[in-house]
C-alpha cells in the first residue's frame, strides 16, 4: 500500500526538535517559523509539556466520555481563567474543522435558521459545512455544495448589513484575522457590526479563532481587540501545541441536553494533558506578552526591507506580502538559510507563525537571511 498523494511535500525528514528548531535525519538545523501551520504554541519538546503527557500516560492514556475525567474540568477552569470567560461553557474535540462544525451545529439548534455567513479569503475547515462556508471551490466537493452558505467581501459593512436584511441568518462564522488567505485582519468596527447585527437579528457570532487564537495575536482570541464577546469561540492548532485537541466554548445563552454533541475521542486523557501544559507554560512564561512584543519588532524590521509591499498581523501571526511571488523566496529561506516560512492563498504572501516563546535572537536570524535574499532576489530582477 501507498499514501495516498494529496500532500507535495519537502524533501526533509524532521527527527529531533527543541523550541524553535528542528533537525532532519542529515544532522541539519532548520529554523522554525511556521510550527506547522501554528500549531506549535509553547516551543517544540518543552519541558514542561514532555513531562505531563508522560506522566498522564503512565496513568490512563485514553476513556470515552462516558466517564468522570477530572482532567477535562481543570482544563477548563484554567482556560476560563487565561481567556476571560470563565462563565463559559467549554466542548471538547479533535480539529478546527470539528469545532467550526460543532459551532456552526450548535448555533443552528439554538435558533432554529440555517443560513450561514462567512468571507471571501476565509478558511474554515475540510469536513462537510466547514469547507462548504471556506472562500475555496476548488476543495468543495459537489455533496459540500449548500444553498446556506453566503460569503459576502471582507471588512464591508454594507454588504453585511444587506445580507442580513434578506436572508433568515443563523451565524456568522469569521477569522479575526484569516490565516490561509495571508492574514487579513478583520477591523475593529466590523467585527463590532458582526455582533450588533447577530444580536438584532438573532444570530450567532461565532469567533474562528483556530489559528489567530490561543495567545497568537498578543491577546487570547484576536477578536478581543474589538472589545466585543462572541458567542462561541472555536479553537485548536495552539492548543495542544502538537497533540490533536480542539473545542469550543459557549456562550451561558446556550442550553445543553445530553447528545446535543458528542466525540469519541475528543476531551480524552492524554489530550487534556497536553492542553493543561500548554495554559501553564502560556501562563508562567507571560507568553502573551512575548508575542505582542517580539511581533511589533519583527513587523518593524520587516517594513523596511526593499521588496516588501506590506507587513500585516498582530502579535506572532505575520502575513508578509512581497512584491513579488514568494515561491522562489521561501525555497531559497529554506533551502539556503534552512529557515521554514508558511504560504499562504496570496501568492505573494508569507506566513510566520512562530512559536510564542520564540526569542529575539532567533528572529534577528531571521530578518538577516530575508535581508539577504531580498537583496538578491532584487538585484536579480533589476539585472
Amino acid at each position: 500500500m501507498k499514501l495516498f498523494d494529496v500532500y507535495p511535500l519537502f524533501d526533509i525528514e524532521p527527527v529531533k526538535a527543541q523550541g524553535s528548531w528542528l533537525w532532519d535525519d542529515k544532522g541539519n538545523k532548520y529554523l522554525d517559523l511556521y510550527g506547522g501551520h501554528a500549531v506549535i504554541s509553547i516551543g517544540h519538546s518543552h519541558t514542561h509539556y514532555v513531562r505531563k503527557i508522560t506522566e498522564q500516560l503512565n496513568k490512563i492514556g485514553f476513556y470515552s466520555n462516558s466517564v468522570q475525567i477530572p482532567l477535562q474540568t481543570e482544563l477548563a477552569d484554567k482556560l476560563g481563567a487565561i481567556c476571560g470567560h470563565p462563565d463559559y461553557a467549554l466542548f471538547l474535540c479533535n480539529s478546527g474543522a470539528e469545532a467550526n462544525e460543532n459551532a456552526m451545529k450548535l448555533a443552528s439548534f439554538h435558533n432554529g435558521k440555517k443560513k450561514i455567513i462567512s468571507f471571501k479569503n476565509g478558511f474554515h475547515g475540510r469536513t462537510s459545512l466547514a469547507v462548504a462556508v471556506t472562500d475555496n471551490p476548488s476543495i468543495v466537493a459537489p455533496v459540500n455544495e449548500t444553498e446556506n452558505s453566503i460569503i459576502l467581501p471582507w471588512n464591508d459593512e454594507t454588504a453585511l448589513e444587506e445580507a442580513f436584511n434578506s436572508n433568515e441568518i443563523c451565524a456568522v462564522i469569521i477569522e479575526g484575522m484569516q490565516g490561509v488567505g495571508g492574514v487579513f485582519v478583520a477591523s475593529d468596527s466590523f467585527l463590532k457590526k458582526v455582533r450588533l447585527l447577530c444580536d438584532k437579528h438573532n444570530a450567532i457570532y461565532i469567533a474562528d479563532a483556530v489559528q489567530c487564537g490561543y495567545g497568537r495575536s498578543g491577546k487570547f482570541f484576536a477578536h478581543d481587540f474589538a472589545g466585543v464577546d462572541a458567542d462561541i469561540y472555536t479553537m485548536a492548532k495552539g492548543m495542544g501545541n502538537g497533540f490533536p485537541v480542539a473545542g469550543i466554548i459557549i456562550s451561558p445563552k446556550f442550553k445543553a441536553k445530553h447528545s446535543m454533541l458528542g466525540t469519541t475521542f475528543g476531551g480524552n486523557h492524554l489530550a487534556c494533558a497536553a492542553a493543561i501544559a500548554v495554559l501553564d507554560v502560556i501562563k508562567a512564561e507571560n507568553l502573551l506578552q512575548n508575542a505582542e512584543q517580539l511581533g511589533e519588532y519583527l513587523k518593524n524590521a520587516l517594513r523596511v526591507i526593499p521588496g516588501v509591499k506590506q507587513v500585516r498581523g498582530r502579535g506572532l501571526m505575520i502575513g508578509l506580502e512581497l512584491e513579488t511571488p514568494c515561491a522562489e523566496i521561501r525555497d531559497i529561506l529554506l533551502k539556503e538559510y534552512k529557515i521554514f516560512t508558511g504560504s499562504s492563498s496570496n501568492k505573494y504572501t508569507i506566513r510566520l507563525l512562530p512559536a510564542l516563546n520564540i526569542n529575539k535572537g532567533e528572529l534577528d536570524l531571521f530578518i538577516e537571511a530575508f535581508t539577504k535574499v531580498m537583496s538578491k532576489t532584487l538585484v536579480k530582477i533589476v539585472n
